[in-house]
């Protein structure tokens, strides 16, 4: 085989090594419904099988943004995958799809396989978590647009859902419940404020903060949590009427996303734990309380609307191991998102 690309800066063979160490981890993933392996044109996922009487696929994508540039410097990749499946599923399931597969691109300045190796490990430790296969991916080695050690990632998902079972938000209707289901830290938003604030503060990623346990490094890498097995069991045992993953945008943008027109939610201070993380950056960065809303999730990474009838049983279901959700405000008359004293 000639080498006249590597000459470019492409290397095949690193292309064809980096395939070979990611077949075990997408191994992990596959469902039944899964036809071939790797290494085909396109992936194919058999719906013939599935039990649904008017089936709807839902579809999902997303990236990891600058989170990566911490990962650069941490020269940590085996979560970023984790993250960039969180980012598309959790989208899917807030329609009340279940997902079914997922694939993954990577671009980069460089191939080197053992980095891509970690990636995709991730990225396959996200599709378990969520019940997605990975049945696809595309590894671009692209010279001079990325710089050597830089890589950038966008993920593609389709869910299936029966139609009269999606989540729409249409039944919510004021008094209705808000409920926040943990976050696991600032998930796959709000970096490029984050490195501000290290920046201005010059603040270390490898230093270890007692506020947090860990350090700062640590805490900012900590993986998306995947809410999908978390809500496809609630949704079994109480009618969700509306649901609301929490990124970009924080609470402003993200709630009255999943709201009919007319509606607002009224958000409880205090009502729920705000993870140390972004007390953390508050802290430094001197911001108020509205502003962190306005960007971050602040310790809610998925917001789930239910009638009042139903509070205490979705509560019960949702902290069924630990305290993973809080009653965190109430659906009103009126559009917007409001902060307001607990009662």
């Amino acid at each position: 085989m000639s080498d006249i690309y590597k000459s470019a800066g492409v290397d095949v063979h690193a292309g064809y090594q980096a395939v070979d160490l990611m077949k075990k981890h997408i191994l992990r993933t596959n469902r039944k419904e899964v036809i071939g392996g790797v290494g085909a044109f396109a992936g194919l996922f058999d719906l013939s099988e599935m039990s649904y009487e008017q089936p709807v696929l839902v579809s999902g994508t997303d990236g990891v943004g600058t989170k990566l540039k911490l990962a650069f410097e941490l020269n940590k990749h085996d979560t970023v995958g984790i993250d960039l499946v969180a980012m598309c599923v959790n989208d899917v399931i807030s329609q009340g799809a279940d997902p079914l597969f997922f694939l993954d691109y990577i671009a980069c300045g460089k191939n080197e396989p053992e980095k891509i190796e970690q990636i995709v490990k991730g990225i396959a430790d996200g599709c378990v978590m969520s019940g997605a296969s990975l049945i696809g991916g595309e590894t671009a080695e692209m010279p001079g647009m990325y710089q050597d050690g830089e890589y950038d990632l966008a993920g593609f998902t389709v869910g299936i859902g029966n139609k009269p079972d999606l989540i729409t938000g249409e039944s919510i209707e004021s008094g209705d419940i808000v409920l926040g289901i943990k976050s696991s830290g600032v998930h796959s938003n709000g970096f490029s404020l984050v490195r501000k604030i290290i920046a201005e503060q010059k603040l270390s990623l490898t230093d270890y903060v007692n506020e947090l346990g860990m350090t700062l490094g640590e805490a900012l890498l900590e993986p998306t949590r995947i809410y999908v097995k978390l809500i496809q069991n609630l949704k079994t045992q109480v009618t969700i009427k509306g649901l609301s993953h929490v990124t970009g945008g924080g609470f402003y943008e993200n709630l009255p996303r999943m709201l009919p027109k007319g509606l607002g939610v009224d958000v409880f201070k205090n009502s729920w734990d705000v993870l140390p993380i972004f007390d953390y950056l508050q802290t430094q960065a001197d911001y108020s309380l509205e502003d962190m809303l306005g960007v971050f999730n602040m310790g809610i990474g998925m917001a789930v609307v239910v009638g009042e009838a139903e509070k205490a049983l979705a509560l019960d279901i949702l902290n069924e191991q630990t305290t993973d959700a809080f009653h965190i405000g109430t659906v009103t008359v009126g559009e917007g998102v409001t902060l307001v004293e607990n009662d």
